[in-house]
């Protein structure tokens, strides 16, 4: 017995220590990698490679962070990669969809979630991805694809597909109520770093952006100005470095968030503080000068405005309007304005030539366009400042018919939501706001490209996140009204 004893003794000493020299190693080995990251890489990257390790960690545990970690990737370092190759080099962002995703499918894979729930709308989402891979496909036959456009493409597959696992994911109003204000929280941050670099001295926010080089941003000349000449306004950039992309994501965010200044239930407690972000979001946007944006914005304000309950927006939006006229403040902007519709500006100028290459190029190939890779002979071209004229040119016309149908859906499946969702407090501000913000969107991309030319993988990302947040909080009213309707006989 003595024996057993001293034996049983010795293994529990003997395992204690095997435990500490383990415990000893691990941190000893994680000493060691950090103060080598530090020698070579310098302390920032170091500490954000250990927070986002930590990070990482954590999202793959939490779904609902792990999507939380792509809005905020999104809005705030869109176009930041990691500081090292791996064949190719991925995108913070493509890490960031990697894990939600690979969070997702786990949960399917453990059991967790057994049931999936679309809507119909998907049905034509599946048909307009299949004609994106049909359309790539017939594109090979004018140039081969390089590593980045096969990446840019997938990015854009991805994207796309996010809508399938979002609307299966967000099954209650809490999810989506939160999701307004994470949206809130990025996109309010990232419209305080551009009014930040907006009011620096040019030189000091060229230094302060260009240290954000060794995550695949530009390392210099970064600074843009009306029609890119210095003589005029600067214009504000934020992490996005383009202008216009930026202004059209928070021209998008700016529409999601209106509604609540004046919801029966706001996401926010305390009014004055969604008045504060929308404010500083709108500035922002302001400083921007991309009027398609603004324009676009400004509309998006006048469709929330229509819905009861909200048409204090309408009285708002012609005061303000009458400011913008008046003030002499506001002076450049008209005048902006203006020379745009009379196409006077060199810009404008620019797209109207744009428009007439792209037409031309539609004219010639109308069914399936020029896929993504290249073009037949070098005198055409599809970059054009227009989305649904840049789809002509890479998918065709059938292609545009294919997603305007499918947009058309989304927002007829709204129609037939919004008697449920009016009647439901949690859910009728919000649904109102990601259809304001997919509206807003659509009209910005008549003057821009950014939600769907390929290497703007950020901005695409934001625009079908919204197409899935009005799916989703559509199909939660509908559910939610016909559940009421079986326990009362009654709609609500």
């Amino acid at each position: 017995m003595y024996e057993t004893n001293g034996l049983q003794h010795w293994v529990s000493s003997l395992d204690r220590r095997i435990y500490t020299v383990l415990v000893g190693s691990a941190i000893g080995l994680t000493a060691g990698i950090i103060a080598i990251m530090l020698a070579a890489l310098g302390p920032v990257i170091t500490f954000g490679a250990v927070l986002g390790i930590l990070a990482g960690l954590y999202v793959l545990s939490n779904v609902s962070a792990a999507l939380y970690g792509v809005i905020f990737m999104a809005a705030l370092l869109p176009f930041g990669t990691l500081p090292f190759k791996i064949g190719i080099t991925p995108t913070l962002l493509d890490v960031a969809m990697g894990a939600f995703v690979l969070v997702y499918l786990l949960q399917w894979m453990t059991g967790q979630r057994q049931d999936l729930r679309l809507t119909p709308v998907h049905g034509l989402i599946a048909l307009y991805i299949g004609w994106l891979l049909l359309c790539f496909a017939l594109g090979l036959r004018y140039a081969m694809p390089t590593s980045a456009i096969l990446r840019q493409f997938a990015e854009t597959l991805i994207s796309i597909s996010m809508t399938f696992i979002l609307v299966d994911l967000l099954r209650d109003s809490k999810m989506l109520r939160r999701l307004v204000l994470v949206v809130m929280a990025a996109v309010g941050a990232q419209a305080l770093v551009a009014i930040g670099l907006y009011l620096m001295p040019d030189d000091l926010a060229e230094r302060t952006l260009v240290r954000l080089a060794r995550i695949g941003y530009p390392n210099g000349g970064v600074i843009r100005y009306i029609e890119d000449n210095r003589a005029l306004a600067e214009r504000a950039i934020g992490t996005w470095v383009d202008p216009n992309a930026l202004g059209g994501i928070l021209a998008v965010s700016a529409a999601m968030i209106a509604p609540q200044l004046f919801a029966k239930r706001p996401v926010l407690r305390y009014r004055w503080l969604t008045f504060g972000v929308l404010g500083v979001v709108a500035l922002a946007l302001l400083l921007t000068f991309s009027r398609a944006s603004m324009l676009a914005f400004a509309i998006g304000i006048c469709f929330i405005g229509l819905f009861p309950g909200y048409r204090k927006y309408l009285v708002l939006a012609a005061v303000g309007a009458c400011a913008i006229l008046v003030l002499p403040q506001t002076r450049s902007y008209v005048e902006r304005f203006a020379a745009a519709f009379q196409g006077a500006d060199l810009a404008t100028q620019m797209r109207l030539g744009e428009y007439g290459d792209s037409l031309e190029l539609i004219n010639q190939y109308p069914i399936f366009g020029v896929g993504f890779t290249g073009t037949p002979n070098n005198n055409l071209y599809t970059d054009v400042a227009s989305m649904y004229l840049i789809m002509g040119n890479q998918i065709g016309l059938v292609g545009v018919a294919v997603y305007g149908t499918t947009i058309a859906a989304v927002f007829l499946y709204g129609w037939r939501a919004r008697q449920a969702a009016k009647n439901i407090p949690d859910l009728e501000s919000i649904q109102l706001g990601y259809y304001a913000a997919l509206l807003t969107a659509l009209l910005n991309a008549v003057a821009d490209l950014y939600f769907f030319r390929l290497d703007f993988h950020a901005s695409i990302t934001i625009f079908w996140l919204m197409a899935a947040l009005a799916l989703a909080s559509s199909r939660l009213a509908i559910e939610q009204s016909e559940s009421t309707v079986a326990k009362t006989g009654r709609l609500r």
